[in-house]
């Protein structure tokens, strides 16, 4: 008995790890196509939300969020403290990924419910915030597809969804730090205007930003693995 226990564990590891490496190996392969596009711009939305979040945390408000179809987006903040609001961006799509995945493993939430709850936020706060045309039509797109999924797709398709979700946010935070900071510094980014206000240099911050990614994102890959 204990024996076929151990086997039954083994065999949930290894088909975790298989399904881990075919989606990073399709993400990879598909990262410039169509069909990862949408997430790009979901994850550039939670960039932006992350910042207003921080701001309304810190006595702030927001004022407006726009996307762009070239994966930008900007958040006009009123007050808030700077430091944190600006730090939040890439950071809080790191976590927003972290957050969907905890979520997906859950055992106390259907994955199906937590697809309709995040689509339902999603169709909210562009509602609420974006205020641009493109923002305003893939938001509630989004969302509305979603929520959609939600109330459609069984436990299991609900769980590859939100996996992709969670995954794409975090690989996606990574590799936005790497373009805009490493191999852009000259770019107006977060961590330029953060090397303003603070006097630390662009490229450490974002060294320090890309170092937090690889340990949270390695962090939560453990727990998925653990929990499968």
């Amino acid at each position: 008995m204990a024996t076929d226990m151990q086997s039954d564990l083994v065999k949930r590891k290894l088909a975790f790890l298989a399904g881990f490496a075919l989606y990073f190996a399709a993400l990879w392969l598909l990262w410039d196509t169509p069909v990862v596009y949408p997430l790009k711009i979901f994850v550039v939305m939670l960039h932006e939300i992350s910042h207003g979040i921080a701001s309304i945390a810190t006595g702030g408000t927001i004022e407006k969020i726009t996307l762009d179809p070239y994966q930008g987006g900007a958040c006009y903040c009123g007050g808030g403290n700077a430091f944190l609001t600006l730090s939040a961006g890439y950071l809080g799509s790191l976590i927003w990924g972290v957050a969907l995945l905890a979520a997906t493993n859950s055992r106390r939430i259907p994955t199906p419910a937590v697809v309709f709850g995040v689509g339902t936020l999603v169709v909210v706060l562009t509602a609420l915030y974006v205020r641009n045309s493109f923002g305003l039509a893939f938001g509630l797109a989004f969302g509305a597809t979603l929520m959609i999924a939600g109330r459609k797709l069984g436990p299991a398709a609900s769980r590859i969804l939100m996996t992709a979700l969670g995954l794409t946010s975090c690989l996606y935070a990574i590799l936005d730090i790497k373009s805009d900071v490493l191999d852009r510094p000259h770019l107006r980014s977060d961590a330029a205007m953060l090397a303003e206000l603070t006097g630390v240099p662009t490229m450490t911050w974002g060294v320090i930003w890309i170092a937090v990614g690889v340990v949270v994102s390695a962090l939560a890959f453990r727990r998925a693995f653990k929990a499968a």
